[in-house]
């Protein structure tokens, strides 16, 4: 005899649903509206063409460019920020008082909102007011951010390791704690080296920890905006015009609506193809540690 299935707890996920509808499925569907109609005196007129816009972003060495720069920024922070916050991780504390005020002060550029670690670092890095500028050239390093593209990137990258490295020492630090302490005695008792312990014990116990933190940090940083718009602007010229900073300027800037859809459109999908392939593989890691 079949089971009668219950149905009702579709009536808890409803408003979830509605949520995500509101905020996401109808602003997205507007979008693809848009994507494929012209934009003229504030009137939209449907294109013959509906993939027009579409093909003439690929042509343009414009959103390549944009889009060169930011997959250099994003594999720039991943590979510095995953090691450095793996190695601070592994040199706090493990309990006590010491090991609760390293987390507070660990959490505390998580804090900042974006707009402010950017004003932050554009005043920090000024050559006639800021700390850092000031130094840098007073002992004579040539150094200034609006003006010298190399400057800027190293700004830019050092910003955001300093604001987003605790994010990944902070999830390293909760795979590590997960780990249970036979495995630490029973190293010391093969009197493991310091190496073989991170390789053979805790490196495969923070793997899933650290593929989250590598899909969170690619996701934000390959979406930074405010931070290097603050900074830099996009400058010097359009070194550091990434390709958000490419698609407002786009939209907002030149208001061409319909090739701004587009190239938003194509930037969703980018971020959603690299997003699966880390997810996919969080997955696959999974799997592989539950046999």
């Amino acid at each position: 005899m079949d089971k009668t299935v219950n149905q009702k707890a579709w009536f808890l996920v409803l408003p979830v649903l509605i949520l995500v509808a509101f905020s996401a499925v109808i602003p997205l569907m507007t979008v693809v509206n848009y994507s494929i109609q012209d934009a003229f005196a504030g009137e939209f007129y449907p294109l013959d063409d509906k993939l027009m816009w579409f093909r003439e972003l690929l042509e343009d060495d414009r959103m390549w460019n944009a889009l060169r720069r930011q997959a250099i920024f994003s594999a720039t922070i991943l590979a510095i920020e995953i090691p450095l916050g793996v190695f601070v991780a592994l040199n706090m504390p493990k309990r006590g008082a010491w090991a609760s005020l390293c987390l507070v002060l660990m959490s505390l550029p998580l804090l900042i909102p974006w707009n402010v670690v950017g004003t932050i670092w554009q005043i920090f890095g000024r050559v006639d007011i800021g700390l850092l500028g000031y130094t840098l050239d007073a002992i004579g390093v040539d150094y200034n951010y609006t003006q010298d593209a190399l400057d800027a990137w190293v700004t830019l990258i050092v910003m955001d390791v300093w604001h987003w490295t605790s994010l990944v020492a902070l999830l390293a630090y909760a795979g590590l704690q997960s780990i249970p302490d036979a495995y630490y005695q029973a190293a010391k008792i093969d009197q493991a080296s310091r190496w073989a312990v991170f390789r053979y014990i805790e490196l495969p116990k923070m793997m899933g920890v650290l593929m989250i933190a590598i899909l969170l940090r690619f996701m934000d940083s390959f979406m930074i905006y405010t931070e290097p718009f603050v900074v830099t602007g996009g400058g010097p010229g359009n070194a550091t015009t990434f390709l958000s900073i490419d698609l407002v300027k786009m939209a907002l800037g030149q208001f061409d609506l319909g090739p701004a859809a587009a190239f938003s459109i194509m930037y969703f999908l980018v971020i959603l193809l690299i997003s699966w392939v880390f997810y996919t593989v969080m997955v696959n890691l999974d799997k592989r540690e539950g046999k």
